[in-house]
């Protein structure tokens, strides 16, 4: 391993550490008992990690050493080794409240190969270059490990803003022109904004870690102070054609996100545990109307839903 790898690892593993909400770090660990030693670490990233706000929904990564550490059928399990994460939601009670998640679940291993440049699928990558904390470990050694898998997430991100962003300009125009495009080619419902105001929420935080994963990947640039005294202007030394090869390389997968997103909720209708529980939750959250969860909706969603569907619409509550 290179020093500027190293450099990057610490930088990431500084920002893991970072302090969290105590009722989400017992939160996590609640989860991580539930694969017992097969569980590497828990993720905690999203809106929630930048705000420090729990009465939403928390967004939890559990890595494990193998699948079949963590309880899921045969069927999920297989699911999730063809097309992972496999997404379930959770609830627990914390200092006299209720905390939501969403939880994906795959193997540290499916978490790197996800994470690389050369990934057809960009999900994993763009979601953990931004900032991350680690709310559970198993150990100290196990730390070490999520925190090198999110570094080469960092790394791909890095490689990808410096191929496809500009020839010259500030960190944040890069990062800008990144996550303009993978926020373009998922299925979400965020404004166009939501790119930017991702960035200025740590400027910073952005500047140095693109720094560090260029150095990492071996990207050389240039450096010039900017105007006015304004962030100073990168130029990565990017060939023409490596910015033409990365351009096709982009169009392959811009063309398949869509599909990988839609396949993935196609999968999540039967392997999605606790969807009974969330839907619930949800609608309460925007109407004010408590559904209770019967135990047949638990075991059988999919069929329970279109007559608690119709049910609430007869009450008013879907209008």
């Amino acid at each position: 391993m290179t020093e500027a790898a190293a450099s990057l690892i610490r930088f990431v593993a500084g920002e893991l550490d970072r302090p969290i909400a105590p009722a989400v770090t017992a939160f996590a660990a609640e989860l991580a008992a539930r694969g017992g030693r097969g569980v590497v670490g828990v993720l905690f990233y999203g809106s929630a990690l930048r705000t420090g706000a729990t009465d939403g929904l928390l967004d939890f990564y559990i890595l494990l050493d193998e699948l079949e550490a963590w309880d899921q059928t045969p069927f999920q399990r297989a699911g999730n080794r063809r097309l992972p994460p496999n997404v379930e939601y959770a609830e627990t009670t914390a200092a006299g409240m209720t905390l939501r998640a969403k939880l994906a679940v795959m193997t540290l291993a499916q978490f790197v190969d996800h994470a690389r440049a050369k990934s057809l699928d960009t999900t994993i990558w763009a979601r953990f270059a931004q900032p991350a904390g680690l709310a559970w470990r198993r150990d100290l050694f196990a730390g070490a490990q999520v925190a090198e898998a999110v570094a080469g997430a960092c790394r791909a991100a890095a490689w990808w803003a410096a191929h496809l962003g500009p020839e010259r300009g500030r960190a944040a125009d890069f990062w800008q022109a990144l996550f303009s495009r993978t926020y373009a080619s998922e299925l979400r419902v965020e404004g166009v904004n939501r790119p930017g105001s991702i960035i200025d929420a740590a400027p910073e935080r952005y500047d140095a870690m693109l720094r560090l994963a260029w150095a990492a990947e071996g990207i050389a640039f240039g450096e010039q102070e900017g105007d006015s005294g304004g962030a100073p202007i990168l130029a990565p030394h990017i060939s023409d054609q490596a910015r033409a090869d990365a351009k096709r390389a982009w169009r392959t997968r811009s063309r398949l996100a869509k599909p990988l997103n839609l396949a993935r909720l196609a999968k999540a209708a039967f392997t999605f545990s606790g969807g009974a529980d969330y839907v619930a939750w949800k609608i309460e959250r925007h109407s004010g109307h408590k559904e209770i969860v019967t135990p047949f909706q638990r075991r059988h969603p999919l069929l329970a839903a279109g007559p608690a569907l119709w049910r609430l619409w007869r009450k008013g509550v879907l209008r």
